[in-house]
């Protein structure tokens, strides 16, 4: 293509409302427009890069054998309440009625649409496995989008879904997938992860998520240094010992006047803050109700709260004002679990399950405990509500666990019969007997991977495309298009290397070089040729836009190297 002829609005602005790199350079280089919050059409170079990403997808999903489908981005409202997600999902699912006053959602994954495709069309196990994939547009109303391509509303995903006999069969699909999955982020050029995550409004269990490491990432890695062990800080674990006190209080009631938080408490006391019970209290929010709940953590310790939603199956946590922790009965900055009111549940993490001598809040103003015993707790639930901090040693090694940033790209989900259950999706097994389908979930953020790769791969003048991903394979700069030999050698290399199969971008456009040579650094096309000065001697340059590097090669040599 010529560069003349291409809708390529380069701008040298920095747009106000871009702080990511990748935000920056895809809307300076010409790549997206904003056309709203969260909201973005892509242009000409833009849609390259998708189709790019998008046949790569495509290509290893149909060597694994996955097909390839397409539904409504419009979905009835009755298969998401049939499923239970209509209200559980929050408002990020867009709901709207139609003129005939039904009600439908704008998709923002597609599991009960797939679900009814399937319920429909396979009756019997001799049909299954099945995996049917899409690439296709997707809603979330985020209440507050960003960063461009990483978090809009609108966006381009592939979703996937399986459907087996068994357990075990669909196990087998999430491990393909898998493998799948990393050699579509191989061949993009990125340097990723695989780790452990939270299943969330998904659902089900055994849930992995492929992060792009990226210091501009949204999400929180905690990565094992001695093997591969890696989770989102939501879903990390770690070893850890029972909490031991080796200060035997006696169990009292101790004035601690104006104490409201750990750090006063141990100072009054002189304790250790691993010595104390942190008290974070919560209201959950259920589809029908909702009820206060006392997170007990260590001192030194804080509170995961996607862990502790989890861990009571609420659908939300959020704050309880002072008035309303008065009303059911506790005292802001000296709550504890002894002598609190019987409504409230309590959740204690595991740490403190059989620790005893602790101090802890009296529920009274001005007063603490001393010398509490968690064992005496009742009625109390243990589990895992702990963030993994720095410093803390692997579940499957013992190495040392530390932070990193990554943006996720990719999720997979080992359903179950979470969605096929409530949505009587049901085949006959080989004795005539109905059975639910075992599902797996499969999504890559087709959009969201432009943005990630431009993260992992930029300078400060602009883009640094992948082999896979770049619009064009090579562009062909004539320096001077006035000049007519150069314009002639430019067209006859450009024609050349369209022969050789190459997806050429001839930029003959009537501007000065630096202009042009600006350009190729910003929209980041990993080769140029550019045709100049040099080819009175016979030569051009070949640049190379990861390095910058250049090579002076004769016009006989330059076909062969690129």
């Amino acid at each position: 293509m010529r560069f003349s002829n291409l809708l390529i609005p380069t701008s040298k602005e920095t747009p106000n409302e871009a702080t990511l790199q990748s935000h920056i350079y895809l809307l300076r280089a010409g790549f997206i427009q904003s056309v709203g919050s969260g909201l973005y059409n892509y242009l000409p170079l833009g849609k390259m890069v998708l189709d790019n990403i998008s046949r790569v997808v495509k290509e290893e999903l149909d060597s694994a054998g996955a097909q390839e489908v397409s539904l409504g981005f419009v979905t009835p409202a009755a298969l998401w309440i049939e499923s239970g997600r209509f209200e559980k999902y929050g408002k990020e699912l867009l709901r709207f009625k139609d003129r005939k006053d039904n009600d439908f959602v704008l998709g923002p994954t597609h599991e009960e649409m797939m679900v009814n495709l399937v319920k429909q069309s396979v009756k019997s196990y001799k049909q299954l496995p099945l995996n049917l994939y899409q690439i296709n547009l997707k809603f979330r109303d985020e209440i507050r989008p960003r960063f461009g391509l990483m978090r809009g509303r609108e966006f381009l995903m592939k979703d996937g879904y399986s459907f087996h006999a068994n357990e075990e069969d669909m196990k087998r699909e999430f491990h393909l997938m898998q493998e799948t999955y990393s050699i579509i982020f191989e061949r993009l050029g990125l340097d990723f992860r695989i780790v452990e995550a939270d299943s969330g409004a998904i659902g089900g269990s055994g849930s992995k998520e492929f992060m792009v490491l990226a210091e501009s990432g949204e999400d929180t890695i905690v990565v094992c240094q001695s093997c591969e062990y890696g989770a989102n800080i939501e879903a990390a674990v770690c070893r850890y010992a029972p909490t031991q006190n080796e200060k035997k209080d006696l169990f009292e009631k101790v004035h601690t006047p104006n104490a409201t938080t750990i750090e006063e408490v141990c100072d009054f006391l002189h304790i250790d803050a691993s010595a104390c019970m942190k008290v974070v209290a919560k209201k959950a929010l259920y589809d029908e109700h909702s009820e206060a709940v006392m997170f007990i953590v260590r001192g030194n310790d804080t509170l995961q709260e996607i862990k502790a939603c989890n861990s009571i199956n609420a659908n939300e946590l959020v704050d309880l004002s002072e008035e309303e922790l008065e009303d059911v009965g506790l005292v802001a900055g000296y709550m504890g679990p002894i002598g609190a009111p019987e409504a409230i549940k309590i959740v204690v993490d595991k740490r403190l399950q059989d620790a005893s001598g602790l101090a802890c809040g009296a529920n009274e103003s001005g007063y603490h405990y001393v010398g509490a015993d968690v064992k005496a707790l009742e009625n109390a639930l243990f589990d895992d509500i702990v963030a993994v901090k720095e410093g803390d040693r692997c579940i499957h090694c013992g190495g040392e666990l530390h932070y990193t940033k990554g943006i996720e790209v990719g999720h997979i989900f080992q359903l179950g019969t979470r969605y096929s259950d409530p949505l009587k999706a049901e085949f006959l097994d080989e004795n005539g007997k109905s059975k639910p389908f075992v599902m797996g979930t499969y999504g890559i953020g087709v959009s969201r991977l432009i943005a990630a790769i431009i993260e992992q791969n930029h300078d400060d003048k602009g883009c640094i495309w992948t082999k896979e991903s770049a619009p064009f394979d090579v562009t062909v700069i004539i320096s001077n298009v006035k000049d007519e030999a150069q314009y002639e050698a430019g067209v006859s290399v450009y024609e050349q290397l369209k022969a050789k199969g190459f997806n050429v971008l001839l930029d003959d456009r009537k501007e000065r070089f630096g202009f042009k040579m600006k350009d190729f650094e910003l929209i980041g096309i990993p080769k140029a040729v550019v045709i100049g000065k040099k080819l009175e001697e016979g030569s051009v340059e070949l640049i190379d836009r990861a390095t910058l590097s250049s090579k002076t090669l004769s016009l006989d040599a330059l076909i062969e190297e690129v």
